[in-house]
């Protein structure tokens, strides 16, 4: 005679799959999020080899390519971040050593709302239906007629960290070379900051920090206290 389950049978079941179920969920989460995170240091590390063959080409210095900022819209924010880090024209200047545009976009912020956001996106060009560039570049955030000693416009790597050194900018400190300067990071909106709208206040793409790339080419992700 055959027996089929009886309906408590079918019940202890379903149970014990959803108790699997919710263990592993987080940890394939977990490993979806450092999976993304891997490529948007990749993409970082990228840039990193762009920038550094697009100074080779031009007498070791960086671009200076203001014009192309403000063309593309230059936005300071009065809340977060103070001045305009977005990346477009970076994007467009280096396309010669960096020509997938994806590149310029880590999955994990594609993925999340943030990405609607205006301070985490900018065009590539002002054609329709452009790419967007995701990164920013605080070094490479104003636009004025002098460069701020704190920008690196036009400049060699050496001159970089030596007008850094000189500006004693609160949010670097005095840097001992090209390791400890930050040149490209992921958008992130610090709890601390009063001023940023309650959906994104502490909000960064990858959980409790962000990927940074320095100017000696290396990459690295940075737990930061103020976001979650």
């Amino acid at each position: 005679m055959r027996r089929g389950f009886t309906l408590i049978e079918l019940l202890v079941v379903i149970a014990i799959v959803a108790i699997v179920a919710s263990l592993l969920l987080p940890a394939l989460a977990r490993a979806k999020g450092t999976s993304k995170r891997s490529v948007c240091l990749s993409n970082l590390r990228q840039i990193g080899v762009g920038f550094g063959m697009y100074a080779a080409d031009d007498s070791d210095k960086f671009p200076d390519r203001r014009d192309l900022k403000l063309e593309l819209g230059f936005m300071p924010w009065t809340t977060w971040p103070p001045s305009d880090p977005r990346s477009g024209w970076a994007a467009a200047s280096l396309k010669k050593y960096v020509p997938d545009f994806g590149v310029w976009s880590c999955p994990a912020l594609v993925a999340s709302d943030l990405k609607n956001a205006p301070q985490c996106f900018q065009e590539v060009s002002l054609e329709t239906n452009s790419p967007v560039a995701r990164y920013w570049l605080w070094r490479f955030d104003h636009v004025e007629q002098d460069v701020p000693i704190d920008n690196f416009w036009g400049k060699t790597e050496e001159q970089a960290v030596a007008d850094l050194r000189i500006a004693n900018n609160p949010q670097v400190g005095i840097p001992n070379g090209a390791s400890e300067v930050e040149l490209a990071v992921d958008p992130y909106f610090p709890k601390t900051i009063a001023s940023i709208p309650d959906a994104y206040r502490g909000r960064a793409v990858h959980p409790n920090g962000r990927n940074r790339l320095f100017l000696d080419g290396h990459v690295t992700f940075f737990r930061d206290a103020r976001t979650r």
